[in-house]
């Protein structure tokens, strides 16, 4: 596999890249950003991989979250791949709906027809994209990962699921129950099919419930986030914390939406977190 650079920008004395890729994991061409901060050029660096929510691409966080600026002075770079497999030869909800297929891969690896083809994003944010850019990067093995709502998922699921490839997560607004919301039972019913018991490994509460963790955890809500209550339930990712003796760094930040003002507020308070971890 190679990367194609398919645009680069000066930022904050780094550099905002975005490449793309031929995906032996999502069998189709992928694209996603990077920002390198100026360290990069000497030597390499940790990384934090961002992984976003529904509707968005690779290019919502970088444009919108203000997140270099700090990047660049900690000396941490940015990894931040697509929400889903992209392509003409891509399922997609046949309805058109914005929280299934393009956009809103879920980071699971998909077990059902048509979505198995393409949709395994789990394989992809674990195992392929890692590799592929520590090899062609100034980026060394010391990862952290974040995200938000459907990417706090994703991000919260991947880390408990495999502990040791991250030294920290955090999340914004995760969906923390998806086996209990409208979002998570949609997709996974689609994703990997009607056996519920197949939702748990996908479920973070469950996860944390079931073995508990010891990297540090960081999750931060807005009180005034219009999916609170409905879908992403973080009451029960801190009974879970709870039942299993887990350390849970939980903020609710009142007055706060679901929204990128949200995420550019608490975004340097989230990667002073992270680097307590990278640059120990």
């Amino acid at each position: 596999m190679s990367l194609q650079l398919v645009s680069s920008q000066r930022c904050f004395g780094g550099l905002q890249q975005r490449y793309s890729h031929s995906s032996k994991v999502l069998n189709c061409t992928m694209q996603f950003s990077v920002f390198l901060p100026p360290q990069a050029e000497q030597n390499k660096v940790p990384v934090l991989y961002w992984l976003s929510g529904l509707t968005c691409t690779d290019e919502n966080f970088s444009s919108k979250a203000g997140a270099q600026r700090i990047a660049a002075e900690l000396g941490i770079a940015l990894i931040i791949p697509d929400t889903s497999p992209r392509g003409a030869d891509v399922a997609d909800a046949p309805d058109g709906a914005y929280d299934l297929g393009l956009g809103a891969g879920f980071y699971v690896n998909a077990t059902q027809q048509p979505w198995a083809s393409h949709y395994r994003m789990d394989d992809y944010i674990q195992q392929e994209l890692p590799a592929l850019v520590e090899a062609a990067l100034p980026i060394n093995t010391k990862r952290a990962i974040s995200g938000h709502s459907m990417g706090g998922h994703g991000a919260l699921v991947l880390a408990l699921r495999e502990p040791e490839r991250y030294m920290s997560v955090s999340a914004f607004a995760p969906i923390c129950k998806p086996t209990q919301c409208d979002w998570g039972r949609k997709a996974f019913t689609a994703y990997l099919g009607a056996d519920e018991t197949s939702w748990a490994a996908y479920d973070a509460s469950l996860l944390l419930a079931k073995t508990g963790s010891q990297l540090p955890i960081f999750v931060s809500q807005g009180g005034d986030d219009q999916f609170l209550v409905n879908q992403l339930k973080p009451e029960l990712l801190q009974q879970a914390a709870a039942a299993s003796n887990t350390a849970l760094s939980y903020e609710l930040q009142p007055g706060y939406d679901h929204s990128y003002y949200f995420i550019a507020t608490f975004i340097e308070q989230h990667l002073r977190f992270h680097a307590r971890f990278l640059l120990a």
